[in-house]
Formats: structure tokens, sequence, C-alpha cells
């Protein structure tokens, strides 16, 4: 039987899913010690803005710069999964804007934009990866949705946060992203 077709035994899966679901506890009361315990090595892929963070500075700056934009962050779980390597998880990222998010200045919108993250995990059985897909222009037309564009103030603020996204995916990926290999499906 080819590895792909495998879950591991119970006991390994239920790990894992403990494992992830301490993860999004822990990052929702901002404990970024436990969090980033939770790996070896952190890494988060963003694949939406096909950016990378890697390592504990860079993470815990990902984590700063996103507490910034949203204090109040929090997760709502859909669903969770169990593949042959990974725990999938459906969920609900939610918070309030009420910083900078890059070049995006504080809306003081809400938002609620459903999310995957594949908690990827390597032959040790440790996590690995944390990689996450979303609609970046989901989360914007929410953060949007709630200013007055009727008001000098609100179509300034609209500008502002336009230009801000425009900037933001003006970046080049990153290129551990871009150079994936396709699967063995012969085997």
């Amino acid at each position: 039987m080819t590895e792909r077709f495998h879950l591991p035994p119970e006991d390994v899966l239920r790990a894992r899913e403990k494992l992830v679901l301490d993860h999004f506890h822990d990052e929702v009361a901002q404990d970024w010690d436990a969090t980033l315990a939770t790996f070896p090595h952190p890494h988060y892929e963003l694949i939406a803005s096909m950016t990378v963070h890697d390592g504990g500075d860079e993470v815990r700056g990902y984590y700063r710069d996103t507490r910034v934009a949203f204090p109040d962050q929090d997760h709502e779980l859909i669903a969770l999964r169990h593949s042959h390597d990974a725990v999938i998880v459906e969920f609900w990222l939610r918070g309030t804007h009420l910083g900078p998010l890059g070049g995006i200045p504080a809306t003081g919108s809400k938002h609620r934009t459903r999310m995957t993250a594949y908690f990827v995990f390597d032959e040790n059985e440790n996590l690995a990866t944390e990689r996450i897909y979303f609609d970046q222009l989901t989360v914007l037309e929410q953060l949007l949705r709630g200013i007055d564009k009727r008001s000098p103030q609100g179509l300034l603020t609209v500008a502002r946060s336009v230009l801000g996204a425009l900037g933001e995916a003006g970046g080049d990926p990153d290129p551990r992203l871009l150079a994936t290999t396709p699967p063995d499906l012969d085997h």
C-alpha cells in the first residue's frame, strides 16, 4: 500500500490533533512561547500572499504584526480532518481591525474569513509546517465594508487601504513556495 493511502494509527492521529488544538488555543491566548513550542522549528506558509515566516524570530514578528492589526483575533473551528501526514483544519478567522495590517491602515471593521490550514508533520511526527489558504480580497472587502464612503475621511481611508493592499501585493513570491514537485502517483 502506498503511503498516501495509509493513515497512521489512532494514537498518532490523536496526538497530532491534540497538538493542533493546543496550537490554536495558545495562538488565541497570545501565548507565543507555547505556540512556538508546538514546532521544533516554526515555519508558516501564507499561500494567499505567497510569503513564508521561517524560524522563531520571523514567526514571532508575524504574530506581533497580526495582533497589532487584530488584537482580538480568534478562531472558530468548522472541521478537522486527518491525512497521512497532516491535520487539515477549516476555520473562521475573526478579528477587529484596530491597527495597521501591512500597508492597510486600521479601519475599525470586523472580519470573519473562512480559511484552511494544513498542519504538516514530518516522518518523526514533529509539526514541520503550518500552511494557510485564504482569500485576501475577502478580508479586504470586509475591512472596507464598515467605512462610511460618503465622508471625506472614509474615502481617504478607503484610498489608503487600497493603496496599502496593492503595495502588499506587489512583492515577489517566496521562491520556496514556487519550487513545487508533482507527487509520484504511480507508487
